[in-house]
C-alpha cells in the first residue's frame, strides 16, 4: 500500500499539531494549532504528485467562518466554526 506508506511518511516528517474543540449553541469551533509559519492559501489541489491544496478548500466549504492567527513562538492556529 504505497499511498498508505506515504501518509506515514508524510506524518513523521511533520512537526505536530493540536485539535482543540469547544461547543457552542449553534456551532461546533475546531482549532488547529501548528509550529508551521506558512499560513494556508486557496491553491488547486494536486491530484497527481500528493503536495495538498485540499484542506483550506473543505476548511472554507464546510465551515461557517475561518480565520487564521499567528502564534507567538512563529506557528498558527487556524480556527473554523462548523455548523451543528
Amino acid at each position: 500500500m504505497r499511498s498508505l506508506s506515504t501518509a506515514q511518511e508524510k506524518i513523521r516528517q511533520r512537526p505536530c499539531c493540536t485539535l482543540r474543540l469547544a461547543e457552542h449553541p449553534s456551532c461546533i469551533e475546531a482549532a488547529v494549532e501548528d509550529p508551521s509559519p506558512r499560513m494556508p492559501w486557496m491553491r488547486t489541489p494536486d491530484l497527481v504528485d500528493g503536495t495538498g491544496g485540499f484542506g483550506w478548500h473543505m476548511v472554507n466549504g464546510l465551515s461557517l467562518t475561518a480565520v487564521v492567527t499567528r502564534g507567538p513562538g512563529g506557528g498558527k492556529t487556524v480556527r473554523a466554526l462548523l455548523p451543528r
